[in-house]
């Protein structure tokens, strides 16, 4: 028998809640099979499977709240252990497994992520499919999931179609023929536990309160279904989709178009808004009702940044492989900025502020499918090299639809560089639960008095947008100026002034 225990959960993190388990009692589960996640104030933890075998029991139930190193399961170990639950499929002998059929689900998508589209079936009914064969692609809010098959067959039946909303776990498609190398359905649900008594005392889940806090939603407005009637996060989540699907009395009737000829509407083209374009929408609107966001200004002369590049661009690639750019004297002009101003990499969390002693840069990246933001961690500990590295693969993998859910979450601060496009002036919009992001626009040379003498001077000018529940006018404005000093004096960065 082998346990399974609650892993190292973080630096001053002593507890979790069990959010989710993907197996039942009785369940075959391979090594490191993914078994529960277990959420943090902060993060989602997956807990792998230490062995191969069979999952003889659940200790610690969803929405059971537990301390680092507790007892979370056991498991059977042995590839052909016997299941304990008795629910076991009658047919499954093994002389029928090569006519088996196999569901495939939908998988995990992600922290926070709880539904997707179906974008692409590569397959149709009746073909024939190897394991590990690429079935179907699903989109999400952000990123793009492959779905192999669990086996080799037949594809018999398509339950999602094309368009097609489904939700993590969900069933996408039935296989035929499969053969055993599949992973043979869960024969049972687990009884679910029996249901306490309701405790007005019952403790949410961290990752609900914070969501709560974030959506601006009530406490009574979520139905818990974790253990004691206890808040789940996706509680949260099928609350706030809830409330967005009661219709709104006043804009409801502004919502119509105008009318259209028939002659223009011949000439139209009608094209439904892609799961990523819906979610930017929704997030750019989301932080103008939530934020109360505000926008200064300031220009930087790029004289001294741009003379520095001029003359060690080709030491600079020659030595480290990467190409020297704009974007990381900037990022270290805000990590160096964020240090003396840090409420601007802060965040609200109910009535408490975050402070956060790291930088994880969020760098915005335009690609053909929309707006994206990788995450550069721990920037304020990289070198200039580094952050070259790091922004060239993060920009190449967006451009490729390579990035992950996790290589865009958890940023502290955005800078969003509209210059590449030719912007001259623009307000950057806040990308929630943040407090900052700092537009950058084009370089434009333009006479400037310096010294009682008028000279050209390539100028740009930036824009910092801040929330304003957090960070005082005083703070943004003692921000910017820190940015520009470090770019119009680089030798300020090395020598931390």
């Amino acid at each position: 028998m082998t346990e399974v225990r609650v892993p190292t959960l973080g630096e001053s993190v002593t507890e979790a809640t069990v959010a989710t388990w993907f197996k039942k009692p009785g369940d075959a589960v391979a090594q490191d099979e993914m078994l529960c996640e277990l959420e943090t104030d902060k993060v989602t933890v997956e807990v792998p499977s230490p062995a191969a075998g069979t999952l003889a029991d659940i200790v610690a139930a969803e929405g059971e709240t537990v301390g680092v190193d507790a007892l979370l399961a056991n498991i059977i170990e042995g590839a052909g252990a016997a299941a304990p639950a008795p629910a076991a499929a009658p047919a499954a002998a093994p002389a029928s497994d090569a006519g088996a059929a196999v569901d495939v689900m939908v998988p995990t998508l992600g922290e926070s992520v709880s539904e997707a589209t179906v974008s692409t079936w590569f397959k149709q009914v009746g073909d024939k499919v190897q394991q590990d064969e690429m079935l179907c692609e699903l989109e999400t809010d952000k990123v793009s999931v492959e779905v192999p098959a669990p086996a080799s067959g037949t594809l018999t039946e398509i339950l999602a179609a094309e368009g097609a909303t489904v939700a993590a776990g969900g069933k996408l498609a039935v296989m035929g023929g499969a053969s055993a190398t599949a992973a043979a359905p869960a024969a049972a649900a687990a009884p679910a536990p029996a249901a306490a008594s309701a405790s007005k005392d019952v403790e949410d889940s961290p990752a609900a309160k914070k969501a709560m806090a974030e959506a601006g939603i009530s406490r009574d407005a979520v139905q818990g279904t974790g253990r004691d009637g206890r808040a789940m996060k996706d509680d949260v989540a099928r609350a706030v989709a809830a409330a967005a699907s009661t219709p709104a009395p006043a804009p409801a009737a502004a919502a119509p178009r105008a009318p259209v000829s028939a002659d223009d509407a011949s000439r139209e083209e009608r094209v439904k808004m892609t799961r990523l374009r819906q979610t930017i929408a929704k997030r750019l609107k989301d932080s103008q009702n939530t934020a109360a966001m505000l926008t200064t200004y300031n220009e930087v002369d790029m004289t001294e940044v741009m003379a520095v590049r001029k003359e060690y661009k080709d030491a600079f690639e020659k030595k480290h492989g990467a190409r020297m750019g704009f974007m990381s004297f900037f990022t270290k002009a805000c990590c160096h900025a964020l240090k003396e101003v840090p409420e601007v990499n802060a965040e609200i969390d109910g009535t408490d502020i975050v402070y956060k002693n790291y930088v994880h840069m969020g760098i915005a990246a335009g690609t053909p499918t929309g707006l994206v933001v990788p995450v550069i961690r721990d920037a304020d500990a990289m070198s200039f090299a580094e952050i070259e590295k790091a922004i060239a693969e993060k920009g190449a993998r967006a451009r490729d639809g390579k990035l992950t859910m996790a290589e865009m979450q958890g940023g502290t601060f955005t800078i969003s560089n509209g210059g590449v496009y030719g912007s001259l002036m623009s307000s950057p919009i806040l990308n929630p639960p943040q407090s900052g992001i700092l537009g950058m626009h084009k370089i434009q040379e333009r006479p400037m008095a310096i010294n009682g003498q008028v000279v050209i001077r390539p100028m740009m000018y930036l824009a910092l947008s801040y929330d304003h529940r957090i960070v005082d006018g005083k703070g943004a404005v003692t921000f910017l100026v820190r940015v520009k000093e470090a770019l119009e004096d680089p030798r300020r960065l090395l020598l931390d002034l």
